[in-house]
């Protein structure tokens, strides 16, 4: 099992979103920068990753979720905006 560390912006998708959706996945796209798409095509079912949130008022690992599912090809990729 590895261990990950991902960031993300609270009004995008922050820990109170996982907590909100117990039970229910996630799912992580609109990834456009090149070593993040690697990293995450790395993450196996199981794998911890610790959630990073940055700009806002409490900057830091705001909570540890787990990987559910393998990588697959990101729904949001074509779409222009």
């Amino acid at each position: 099992m590895a261990k990950w560390l991902v960031k993300s912006e609270p009004s995008e998708c922050g820990i109170e979103d996982f907590v909100l959706s117990a039970g229910q996945s996630i799912p992580w796209d609109g990834v456009r920068n090149y070593q993040a798409r690697n990293f995450l095509a790395q993450m196996s079912e199981g794998d911890d990753v610790f959630l990073y949130h940055s700009s806002c008022a409490q900057i830091g690992i705001a909570g540890v979720v787990t990987v559910v599912r393998g990588a697959y090809p990101d729904p949001t990729q074509f779409q222009p905006d």
